[in-house]
């Protein structure tokens, strides 16, 4: 009998015990529970993402940064800028042939980053197809050469520049472009592509200037007929012969890639031209008219190059 009242005794206070460990658990938890909250709410919450992927993303992006065709159209003006330099003079009759000069930039490759200066150094081979009237001193109407650029933010936010280094082979017969059967005395840009006269400076290339043939003023001839012409973008290319140039560029470029696609390539071509042609017909200036070409020209390469991300 005296077992059995011990064992009834401890069996209240194991309860007892047991409640106790309960409830300092319970508070316990209610406490980790505040902690965790507060901190979460205070933002002093770490992240498990490592301190280098951070890095990683705030880091440029140098492939696209070296493909973009921003940049491109900056290292177009700017091969033209740099020219005029060299030319010392026509510095208004540059800018206005670069609108109608096509570039074309191939292999990019990414030379180095530099993230604290948030600058990309690229390479690539250039070619620069010269607007229809012009050509440099050696008769040349496409210039091309290795080119050297970087590309880094603005400083005023706006965003990326482009700087070139090695330009030279482009830049130095560029810097010699003439009238085609013009005399070295008439304005650089041809009337014809909207300049009027141009300040005159002595001729900037080192040996006479190649005597050619006479010819007649170049004519506006398009691939399509301007008989025809009815929308704002034909009449404008109709009435521009720089634009009829790039025009029939592009005809023929979109004709041989026809014979070449295959099926997927061909139903691509023909989807694309009516959108092309929707936005030609909305620009209101020949500068936009004439991109609207270049950017025709460089969608069909990369449809045919499999590389078209429309």
């Amino acid at each position: 009998m005296v077992d059995e009242d011990i064992h009834q005794d401890e069996a209240p206070e194991r309860r007892r015990r047991v409640s106790g460990w309960l409830i300092v658990g319970i508070i316990a938890a209610v406490i980790a529970g505040l902690l965790l909250a507060r901190t979460s709410w205070e933002g002093r919450w770490t992240s498990d993402i490592p301190e280098n992927a951070i890095v990683t993303a705030a880091a440029p992006d140098a492939e696209a940064w070296c493909s973009a065709q921003s940049t491109y159209d900056a290292i177009r003006s700017e091969l033209f800028r740099r020219a005029a330099q060299v030319r010392g003079s026509d510095e208004q009759a540059y800018r206005r042939l670069a609108d109608f000069a096509l570039l074309r930039m191939s292999g990019p490759i990414v030379r180095s980053v530099d993230e604290d200066l948030r600058s990309v150094t690229c390479s690539a081979r250039a070619g620069l197809d010269l607007p229809p009237g012009v050509r440099t001193s050696s008769r040349q109407r496409s210039l091309s050469g290795e080119l050297d650029y970087l590309v880094q933010p603005a400083a005023d936010g706006s965003g990326n520049v482009v700087r070139l280094g090695n330009a030279d082979s482009i830049v130095v017969p560029l810097a010699t472009l003439a009238r085609m059967a013009a005399p070295q005395t008439a304005p650089l840009v041809p009337p014809e592509l909207g300049e009027q006269s141009q300040p005159e400076g002595p001729p900037p290339e080192p040996g006479p200037e190649p005597q050619l043939s006479p010819r007649e003023p170049i004519a506006a001839n398009p691939s399509f007929d301007c008989d025809k012409a009815r929308t704002r973008g034909e009449i404008a290319v109709c009435n521009d012969p720089g634009l009829a140039g790039l025009d029939r560029q592009m005809a023929a470029q979109y004709n041989s890639a026809l014979r070449q696609a295959n099926r997927q390539q061909r139903s691509l071509l023909q989807r694309t031209r009516n959108r092309f042609i929707a936005f030609r017909d909305r620009c209101g200036t020949s500068q936009c008219i004439a991109e609207a070409y270049r950017g025709r020209m460089r969608e069909i390469s990369d449809i045919m190059a499999d590389r078209w991300r429309g």
